[in-house]
């Protein structure tokens, strides 16, 4: 029997068993008819296929596990701790509202106490969450709470720039437009001058 979801029970819910490729190309076959062409002309004949395959792409974040990617740490960084950074990491995400693209520039830091990771791993770990279905701020929250419980470093900072294109190309058709969402732990948090720091080496006054 159905019931009424309590409130943040939806988060919580296991997910649902996965479509066959052949059902996820018929899927495709029924929105081009729906939007109003024929699946079956010349044109269209391959495009369910290429479809699907472009979803295993744009949504291959599903099949990652942040925190593995993280798991692997270096001890030998001869005492270094300040900041850690890697900025303008391209960022391509699908609004789970609208199912179009959000496509921007991510900016980590971390301060490290003992450790460090390799930076391609926070590029991984950005590419993980960002090829799932999105909203920024959650994206956001996920990239910095991830790095904060994996490395455990004394501080992490992320701040995301990008352009929706379900505000773009549909709706209030707004081009030209970035949002802008932070998320700060720690040091980054409680400490004016290391957030300034931050901030300043992503080019940024304030948030």
């Amino acid at each position: 029997m159905n019931r009424m979801l309590k409130k943040g029970e939806a988060a919580s819910l296991a997910p649902v068993a996965r479509p066959t490729r052949q059902e996820a190309e018929q899927a495709v076959r029924t929105l081009i008819r729906w939007a109003g062409d024929n699946p079956d002309r010349e044109g269209l004949l391959g495009t369910p296929d290429r479809v699907v395959r472009s979803y295993e792409e744009f949504f291959a974040g599903y099949q990652d596990d942040p925190a593995e990617i993280l798991a692997r740490t270096f001890e030998e960084v001869e005492g270094y701790d300040e900041v850690v950074m890697l900025r303008d990491i391209r960022m391509e995400s699908y609004c789970e509202h609208h199912m179009v693209p959000i496509i921007g520039r991510v900016h980590i830091g971390y301060l490290p106490d003992k450790r460090v990771v390799g930076i391609s791993k926070l590029a991984r770990v950005v590419d993980a969450y960002a090829k799932r279905l999105q909203i920024q701020e959650k994206l956001t929250a996920q990239i910095a709470n991830t790095v904060q419980e994996v490395l455990q470093p004394r501080g992490v900072a992320v701040v995301i720039e990008a352009a929706h294109q379900c505000m773009t190309t549909r709706g209030v058709h707004k081009s030209g437009v970035d949002m802008v969402t932070s998320r700060m732990l720690g040091a980054f948090r409680d400490n004016g001058e290391t957030r300034r720091e931050f901030l300043t080496m992503i080019g940024r006054t304030s948030l």
